[in-house]
Order: structure tokens, then C-alpha cells, then sequence
């Protein structure tokens, strides 16, 4: 049996919400007889099918034969994706400047050349009213066209106001695009690598950002201008672990939206996306009232019934919510309690399972692999460190994949895993020497883990403390301090040698920050 994802239509009929589905059966039904529609039959198979089997759809809908399928899945899917457009259009400002685009056409096609101008003129205007310059250029191309082409009697001088206008708005545009690839490539890096390992990657890092970032007048820049500027400072400042400066630019892209509340009804992913990577910020420096309160915005954001909502709107709240919901919990060391929020994290990753990238599931993985260590559990932690361990593309987050490696090495440890310790011990040691990527703490760690076996009972004390005088003097290298945002092993080996859960350590740590 196929999978859900195997097979796009049917993927496409179950993210379909209840108002959608009864809009495409209305939207169908206009097509003709509902009886020799069977599109909309095989539409119904799917939305009573839990899972894709092929046999199971052609005895629900018995009008359709085999050899007809692949064609009205083709036609299903066209339908369905007309009328989702259909339906969004008065939500989507550029679907409906889009649609203004192709009436100006068919003006055109007939000759009415003036109204086709008046058209183009209106969609311009809206266009950039909301910022969206790449509609504006296609408008202006289109009355450029016309204007060449024929007699329009339209004012004098207006093919100079034309070609001015065109390269006025090309330039916004080419700015604009320099901006949001800087960005992205910045967000592809740190999917890739992380953040910064030593002074090499900073200094690389920071040479490739200034060489790529354009000069920008943010005081007469465009809301999307002012939008990239800061997300791409926010990826940069993130990978060279600089969080202060990282905070500051994640607060301008969130108040960028507060003081524009039409994009922000407009732009909801990137609204969110901005108060995440707010949240984001403020767990690494440990900001724990602020983050309360910028958790608690995206949490009354979620709840707002007056909000538009989307399957891809709602994915990214799970994400982001219930990420930040874990991180408060590390915070304030409240492992325990964190591990009830597990369950309904496992049902919704099942049920965004389509929708959701492998860097995402991985880092929940990490996350509740955490927990469970945290609150003692380390058979469940190494559960889901091994789903991470067992990850093929080895290229998506190296970090990920060397912290999951020694959280694990210190779950068998802690489990009284003794055998299997000493192969992890030689596996993770060959993992890292092939990802060239091992840093003081992991070096210190795997020493201490290897000479384990050798050092008696009665010494075990002095060797934790020994080991955390060390990893305190790495620490103090900016640097070195990233593997401690993936394992607080200072709080470990307190834990151990004080002789109480390490879940009470980070409480008593979060006390005194308060």
C-alpha cells in the first residue's frame, strides 16, 4: 500500500478543511450533473479513505475504471486547486491582482486598448500600495507594450513617466531580492552548519554576509525591504551566536508588523515566523520573563478566532508553540512536567507528517530526548536520539547530529550501559573525526567517558569536578560555548556530584536568575 505522501491529489483532498471541501463540492457541482462528475466521485472516495489505496478507491466509486484514474486524478486536482483559488481569492491581494492582470489581457485581446490601460492603471496603484513591486513591473511591462504598439492618445511624455517608472521599480525589486537572498542563505547555512565553530567560520561567515549585503536607506525603504534587512541580520547574528544582537533585530521584524496591522493580517507566516525567532533569541540568553511574555503573544495570536487560518498556518504554530513550550520548560528545569506535552507533539507530527521537513522533526526529537534525560528516563531518551543517530542525510544539521551522538554516549552512561558504551564511544569518535567537526567539550568528554572504567568508586566525585573545572574554562570561549546550548553538561556533572537529579540543579539555577 502507498503511503499519503506517495501520492499528491490525495495529499492535496486531506488538507482540505470542512469549509473548503463543502466550497469544492458547490464549485463542482456548477460544472454539470453531479451524477457524471467523477472527479467529485473519486473527490469522496479520497475523503473517506484514511490512507491512499488504490483498490479501496475504485470500490467506493464504481463509475470510475482503472485505466481512467490517472486522468481524473489530473482533472481532480485542477478542479480542486481552481476552486481553493476561488475561494481564497478575497483573502489573497495578489491572487486578485493577478486576476485584474488577466481581464486587462482579454481587454487587450479585443482591441479595447484604453480599457486595458485603466485596468493596468488600477492594478499598479494596489500593487504598490501593498508593496508587491513585482506586480506593479509585470503591469508596467504589459502598459509599455501597448503604449509602443498603438495610438492610445494617452497624455504626452508618458513613455519617459513609463521607462522612469519601470527602473524605479526594478530597482526596488533587484534591492529587494539581494536582501531576502541574503537571508535565505544565511537560513541555509545555519540548517547546514549550525552556528559558528571557531574563529575560521566567523570570520568566513561574516566576510560572505558584508560582501552580499546591499546598502540600504532604511528610513525610505519599503516595509519588505525593512523585512529582509532584519531577517537576514537576525540568521547572522544567530550563527555567530552574538543573541543580544540577534534579539534586538528579531524585536525590530516583530514591531515592523505591529506597526503595520494590515500586512500583519496579510503576512501571518512571517509574523510568526518573527516572534519564533524572538522567542528563539531570548531562550539563548536566557531572558525568562520576556520570553513568557512574547510565548504568551504567539500563544493569544493562535487562540484569536478572528485570525485567518491555514493548514500551513497552523503547521507553523504547532511548531513554534510547542518548540517554545519545551524550551520554558528547560528554562526553568521542569523536565518532568515537560514530557506532558509529548504526547499530543507525537500525534500532531504525525498528523503535519507531509507537510513537515526531516531539520524539523529532527530538532523535536532532540528536544524530547532532552526531557526525557532531564527528568531521569534515559532508555526513552536514547529512544529518540537513536531516530536521530539513524537519520541518512548526514548533511542536515551536523551539529544536530554530533549533540544527539553525545547526549547519547551520557544516557548509556547514566543507564548503566556499560558494554554498549564502549562501542557508542568508538562510534561517535569516528561519526565526529569524519565530520571534522569535534570541539574542546566533546574531546574533554570523551576522555572522561573512556577512562571511566579505571577510576574507582570513592574517585568518581573528584573526576566530575575535575571535568567540570574544565568545561567552565572552555565555556568562557565565545566560541566554545555552542555545544552548551545543545547540552547543559555543567548542570549534568553538578547533578553528579552533588548526588540530586540534574532537573533540580537547572531549578535552582533559574531561581537565582529570576
Amino acid at each position: 500500500m502507498a503511503t499519503e505522501t506517495t501520492d499528491p491529489v490525495f495529499q492535496l483532498v486531506k488538507s482540505l478543511t470542512k469549509s473548503e471541501k463543502r466550497h469544492f463540492r458547490l464549485f463542482a457541482k456548477r460544472q454539470g450533473a453531479t451524477e457524471g462528475l467523477k472527479f467529485l466521485q473519486l473527490f469522496d472516495a479520497f475523503d473517506n479513505l484514511a490512507s491512499y489505496d488504490e483498490e479501496k478507491v475504485l470500490a467506493l466509486a464504481p463509475a470510475l475504471k482503472k485505466a481512467q484514474l490517472a486522468n481524473m486524478k489530473a482533472n481532480l486536482y485542477k478542479n480542486m486547486l481552481s476552486s481553493l483559488r476561488l475561494y481564497h481569492a478575497s483573502q489573497n491581494m495578489d491572487i486578485q491582482l493577478r486576476e485584474q492582470l488577466d481581464y486587462a489581457r482579454v481587454l487587450y485581446n479585443r482591441g479595447l486598448y484604453q480599457q486595458s490601460l485603466k485596468m493596468l492603471e488600477k492594478v499598479k496603484a494596489q500593487a504598490q500600495q501593498a508593496e508587491m513591486h513585482h506586480i506593479a513591473l509585470e503591469a508596467l511591462d504589459f502598459e509599455k507594450m501597448i503604449e509602443s504598439q498603438y495610438i492610445t492618445r494617452s497624455l504626452a511624455g508618458r513613455a519617459d513617466a513609463l521607462s522612469e517608472e519601470a527602473v524605479r521599480t526594478a530597482d526596488h525589486i533587484s534591492q529587494l531580492h539581494q536582501l531576502s537572498n541574503l537571508g535565505l542563505r544565511m537560513y541555509g547555512l545555519y540548517i547546514k552548519v549550525g552556528h559558528a565553530r571557531n574563529d575560521e567560520d566567523y570570520e568566513r561567515i561574516t566576510a560572505y554576509f558584508k560582501a552580499h549585503l546591499p546598502e540600504i536607506e532604511l528610513s525610505s525603504a519599503g516595509f519588505f525591504e525593512r523585512l529582509h534587512f532584519y531577517q537576514a541580520h537576525v540568521w547572522y547574528y544567530y550563527i555567530v551566536q552574538d543573541f543580544r544582537a540577534a534579539y534586538r533585530y528579531a524585536q525590530k521584524w516583530v514591531d515592523l508588523f505591529k506597526d503595520s496591522p494590515a500586512i500583519q493580517e496579510k503576512q501571518t507566516l512571517l509574523y510568526i515566523k518573527g516572534l519564533h525567532n524572538l522567542l528563539a533569541a531570548l531562550f539563548n540568553l536566557q531572558y525568562h520573563s520576556k520570553f513568557k511574555e512574547v510565548l504568551q503573544q504567539l500563544e493569544d495570536f493562535s487562540a484569536d478566532g478572528n485570525r485567518r487560518i491555514s493548514p500551513n498556518t497552523e503547521m507553523l504554530l504547532f511548531l513554534y508553540i510547542e518548540t517554545n513550550r519545551i524550551n520554558l520548560h528547560f528554562m526553568e528545569g521542569r523536565f518532568t512536567e515537560g514530557l506532558e506535552l509529548v504526547p499530543d507533539i507525537l500525534d500532531k507530527l504525525e498528523y503535519f507528517r507531509a507537510q513537515l521537513d526531516p531539520h524539523r522533526k529532527l530538532t523535536f526529537y532532540f528536544k524530547i530526548a532532552s526531557l526525557y534525560f532531564g527528568s531521569g528516563d534515559n532508555y526513552k531518551a536514547i529512544e529518540y536520539l537513536t531516530k536521530i543517530i539513524r537519520f541518512k542525510d548526514l548533511s542536515l544539521r551536523e551539529d544536530l547530529q554530533c549533540f544527539a551522538r553525545i547526549l547519547n554516549l551520557i544516557a548509556h552512561y547514566e543507564a548503566g550501559e556499560d558494554e554498549a558504551l564502549e562501542y557508542q564511544i568508538k562510534s561517535v569518535y569516528h561519526f565526529l573525526g569524519k565530520m571534522n567537526n569535534q570541539q574542546q567539550m566533546q574531546v574533554e568528554i570523551f576522555r572522561f567517558l573512556r577512562k571511566l572504567g579505571d577510576i574507582a568508586p570513592h574517585e568518581l566525585r573528584d573526576a566530575f569536578i575535575s571535568l567540570k573545572t574544565k568545561l567552565e574554562h572552555i565555556a568562557a570561549d565565545p566560541f566554545e560555548r555552542r555545544p552548551f546550548l545543545y547540552l547543559d553538561i555543567i548542570s549534568w556533572l553538578e547533578s553528579k556530584i552533588e548526588n540530586i537529579p540534574v532537573q533540580e540543579v537547572i531549578k535552582r539555577k533559574f531561581v537565582t536568575l529570576k
